[in-house]
C-alpha cells in the first residue's frame, strides 16, 4: 500500500511540475544582472558588472507526457526579434551531456533509481548545439515552488569571446515561479579553468539573476518571425539531437563561426524560400566543418 501511495504522490507532483514547466511560455520583460563576487587569488582583477534588459517571448514548442520544450525569442524592436536560447525538459532522464571544457562534452548514464522523480532541464546554445544539462526535483512548499541543479556549462555568449581565464562555468540554478506568472534563475556560478589532467583551478565566484516579468505587449511579430523560421531551425535541432543519440563525445571547433554562420543559412531558407532537402544538405555541410566527426 505504502508503494501505492508513493506512486500516486509522484503522479500528482509529476503533473504539477509539468504545468509549472509549461507556465515558462509566454510575454516577458526581461533582466540579465552579474556580478563577480569572491577570487581566491587576491591579485584577480574582476570584471565589470554586466546588466541588460530586453522584451523575451518564450514559445512552447512540444508539450508532450514526459518531454517540454520551450524556445526563447529577444524581442528586441517591433521590427527586429533574435533567436535565443533553447530549453527542453525531460521527466526521469537518465542520460546526460556533461562538459569537459570549452566545447566539449561527454555522455554520462546514471541509474533508474537516481533519476525518479526527477525533471533534467537541457539548455541549448542559440544554434541549437549543447550548453549544459542538469537535474532536478521540483519543490513544492510554503507556497513556493521551485526547482535546483548543478551542471558545468560552457562559456556564456557574453563571456565567450572576452576570456581565456577560464573554460568551464560550474552554475548552480535555482528557478521558481511566483503566483503572479513571473519567475527567476538565480545562479551561483564558478568560473574554472580545468586542465588536460581533470585537475580544476577556480578563477572567481559569480552571481547571476535572471528576472522573468510578464509583460502584456503584442508579440504577434516575433511569433510570425518564428513561424517563417521554425521549419529550418527544427531541422538544425533534429540534426543535432541524432547526432548527440549517436555519439558518446561531441567537440564543437570555431564555435562563433559555427553559429554566425548557421544564422546566415536560417535566412536563407526563411519562409517560401524553405527547401527541407536543401536545408538540411546546407545544415549537415556546416555542422562537418566545425564538430568532429560529424559526417555531410
Amino acid at each position: 500500500m505504502e508503494i501505492l501511495v508513493d506512486d500516486i504522490l509522484n503522479i500528482k507532483k509529476k503533473e504539477l511540475a509539468r504545468k509549472l514547466i509549461c507556465s515558462l511560455a509566454g510575454n516577458y520583460k526581461v533582466s540579465f544582472k552579474f556580478a563577480e563576487t569572491f577570487s581566491p587569488d587576491e591579485n584577480y582583477e574582476y570584471h565589470d558588472r554586466e546588466f541588460s534588459e530586453a522584451k523575451e517571448v518564450v514559445l512552447l514548442l512540444e508539450n508532450s507526457e514526459d518531454r517540454i520544450s520551450l524556445q526563447h525569442i529577444l524581442y528586441v524592436a517591433d521590427s527586429m526579434v533574435i533567436k535565443h536560447w533553447r530549453q527542453d525538459w525531460i521527466y526521469e532522464n537518465r542520460e546526460f551531456l556533461s562538459l569537459v571544457k570549452n566545447h566539449e562534452w561527454k555522455k554520462v548514464q546514471i541509474s533508474e533509481e537516481e533519476a525518479k522523480g526527477t525533471w533534467t532541464q537541457k539548455v541549448y546554445q542559440v544554434d541549437d548545439c549543447p550548453r549544459y544539462e542538469g537535474r532536478g526535483t521540483w519543490i513544492h512548499a510554503d507556497g513556493r515552488h521551485f526547482w535546483e541543479s548543478q551542471a558545468d556549462a560552457a562559456l556564456p555568449r557574453r563571456e565567450i569571446t572576452k576570456r581565456s581565464d577560464y573554460n568551464l562555468l560550474r552554475r548552480f540554478s535555482h528557478i521558481e515561479i511566483f503566483d503572479n506568472g513571473d519567475w527567476v534563475i538565480e545562479q551561483d556560478n564558478q568560473k574554472i579553468f580545468r586542465n588536460e589532467d581533470g585537475s580544476e583551478k577556480l578563477i572567481c565566484l559569480e552571481r547571476g539573476l535572471e528576472t522573468f516579468t510578464v509583460q502584456n505587449y503584442d508579440a504577434s511579430f516575433a511569433e510570425e518571425w518564428w513561424n517563417n523560421k521554425k521549419n529550418f531551425w527544427s531541422i538544425a535541432q533534429n540534426t543535432w539531437l541524432d547526432f548527440i543519440a549517436e555519439n558518446d563525445r561531441i567537440k564543437i571547433t570555431e564555435d562563433e563561426k559555427l553559429y554566425m554562420e548557421q544564422f546566415k543559412l536560417a535566412e536563407k531558407f526563411t519562409g517560401e524560400n524553405f527547401d527541407e532537402t536543401e536545408a538540411t544538405k546546407a545544415i549537415r555541410e556546416l555542422l562537418s566543418q566545425h564538430v568532429e566527426g560529424f559526417k555531410a
